[in-house]
């Protein structure tokens, strides 16, 4: 080793030790005639003094020094003067007497200062393009060290539990999981292409079938989706796990365990909304759409929507009305204290519910002094209106939001609006984890890219409810699945499911969703023959690693829980990819 202790470590106890220290130069001071050095490694800051009248060669050669060169000394650990303590560093009481310097890297002058607060002032694109120099900064290497120490507790808490962690492939195939795939060209095989695992979801099944009962494994996922504050963009980690012989219950109950310790031991926060045996709150996803607008609300808050179409039908409001008719409905979202919100922010509130396909935000303010303030109530009626106010128990100075259009369409708008009027009123607690289960959720839906075609709602290799008979007997939207995501504070921290494992329910389940025989053969054919010799039921989840620990450390961007983040158009700023490659490299590939 080229050193015999780290920046971190001296301490006064170490007085008159001879020690050697590697690092980089965090700040020089120039002090009557002697040189000051704040060294620096991931460990911490030791403070060297270099003196002329000590050894006038190394004061020297000192004096060229510069930020972030980097460097070893040797020298004596010796007492700062009483003046010079700094008790904000665990090396404050001591200094070395560096007595010999080696210069092992000079370096230019960085782009940008390692400070915390000025660096968070730089271009995030200068910051991710000189992201080796980033790295060196003092929360990010906590952050990063953070995240090593939550993965490795993730494996003993699973180790100890008795699954097996085994690695699944990288170069698989293509698998309908609800994202673009990153496709990988066969040299081997022209014209043929592998997919990057959007989720290791076939392969762990196939764990199951060999009888493998307990798997997990921290997983790398590929998917070409847009990135956004909560997605990393391209490449993610997820903690996957399946188990057989087990029902939706047993999987909460290995898991709920495991995110309870995770809160506790990486975050300050306080776990909130638990039922009183300490496990989350289940939620049909119906009923969480109904009353939150979301299939991951934030239960942090408790802004709820409430259903009036039986109380406003008939009514002279056209708008109401005309919804109902065509076989919509009307509810309304009361926002404690929202009755202070500007005509800019109320019109602000109105275009994001139109991003969710609503044509509009009725509203009505309850003034403060009495009375309201409303372009509706003149249709509605003081009667009427009066009704409204005392179902949703508003009072002055509240809000009261309306949404009229067919179901899904209103709970996601207006949904829009109470997550923002959280953030609005400061009622996003980040002292507080909410942690719940969104259960039963439907395993059909309309297609959102095939107007009229039923599509799966989710993981369509989730076992429906009722099996076989639901699938024949059953309105297809009306079918649910052994389906669920756990959500914290409004984000998807993981989504699992009881797996379909018959083969004849799979065919018929995909055959709902217009796929024909041969096509599941040649799409999941390895599954489909596996499940013919013998398949236990299983299930399992996966949660977001990256995800998760984004939110228990209250980072500002997914992009910072990682080493080496894309940026917000999925580049790589520092390797400058992705890039163009070689017409060899193509012709190799078959490829033009």
């Amino acid at each position: 080793m080229l050193r015999t202790h780290t920046c971190g470590e001296l301490r006064k106890e170490n007085i008159g030790e001879e020690v050697t220290l590697c690092g980089w130069v965090h700040a020089r001071r120039d002090h009557g005639g002697v040189i000051f050095v704040d060294l620096r490694d991931r460990y911490g800051l030791t403070q060297i003094k270099f003196d002329p009248q000590f050894d006038q060669e190394t004061f020297e050669k000192a004096d060229k020094l510069r930020n972030e060169w980097v460097i070893k000394i040797g020298g004596k650990v010796v007492a700062r003067p009483e003046e010079m303590l700094n008790r904000e560093l665990f090396t404050g009481e001591i200094e070395v007497q560096v007595a010999d310097l080696e210069i092992l890297n000079s370096a230019k002058t960085p782009p940008f200062g390692l400070e915390e607060k000025k660096a968070d002032e730089v271009n995030e694109n200068l910051r991710l393009k000189y992201r080796f120099i980033d790295l060196r900064r003092k929360d990010l290497q906590a952050l990063l060290k953070l995240k090593a120490e939550y993965i490795e507790y993730m494996r003993a808490y699973f180790r100890a539990r008795d699954f097996w962690e085994i690695q699944t492939p990288i170069l698989a195939n293509s698998s309908p999981e609800g994202a673009r795939d990153f496709l990988v060209p066969s040299r081997l095989s022209p014209g043929k292409f592998y997919a990057l695992p959007q989720a290791p979801q076939q392969f762990k099944q196939l764990l199951m079938v060999g009888g493998i009962d307990r798997y997990f494994q921290i997983a790398p996922c590929f998917r070409d989706e847009d990135p956004r504050a909560d997605r990393h963009y391209g490449e993610f980690y997820q903690l996957d796990f399946e188990m057989s012989f087990v029902s939706q219950e047993d999987i909460f109950a290995v898991l709920e365990p495991l995110m309870i310790e995770l809160t506790k031991k990486f975050s300050q926060k306080k776990l909130v909304g638990l039922n009183q045996d300490k496990s989350f709150v289940k939620i049909p996803w119906r009923e969480a759409l109904n009353r939150f607008g979301s299939d991951k609300p934030d239960l942090r808050f408790d802004l709820e929507i409430k259903p009036i179409t039986g109380l406003v039908k008939g009514c002279g409001f056209a708008v109401f009305s005309e919804a109902i008719k065509n076989g919509g409905v009307v509810h309304a979202l009361k926002v404690d204290g929202g009755g202070k919100f500007t005509r800019k922010e109320i019109d602000e509130l109105t275009e994001l519910a139109k991003s969710k396909g609503a044509k509009g935000l009725a509203y009505i303010v309850l003034k403060e002094n009495g009375g309201w303030q409303s372009p509706i109530v003149k249709f509605l009626g003081e009667d009427l209106t009066k009704e409204i106010i005392n179902q949703v128990k508003a009072k002055p100075g509240d809000i009261i939001f309306f949404g009229a259009d067919q179901w899904k369409t209103v709970c996601l708008a207006l949904g829009a609006v109470r997550n923002e009027c959280g953030a609005k009123l400061g009622l996003k607690d980040n002292s507080q984890a909410a942690w719940c289960w969104i259960v039963d959720f439907p395993m059909y839906s309309y297609s959102e890219i095939e107007p009229g075609k039923i599509d799966f709602e989710h993981n369509p290799f989730s076992m429906p409810q009722g099996g076989l008979k639901a699938l024949k007997e059953q309105d297809p939207l009306d079918i649910l699945a052994y389906q669920f995501d756990l959500v914290l504070n409004g984000f998807e921290a993981s989504s699992g499911a009881i797996r379909n494992h018959d083969p004849e329910i799979m065919y018929q389940a995909f055959a709902l969703a217009g796929y024909q025989k041969k096509e599941v053969d040649e799409k999941f054919g390895a599954l489909i023959k596996a499940f013919q010799y013998g398949a236990p039921p299983h299930g399992g989840s996966a949660p977001g690693i990256d995800r998760i620990l984004m939110i228990l450390s209250d980072a500002d961007s997914i992009r910072d829980i990682y080493a080496f983040p894309k940026d917000g158009r999925g580049r790589d700023l520092m390797m400058d990819s992705p890039n163009q490659v070689s017409r060899k490299q193509l012709k190799e590939l078959g490829l033009k």
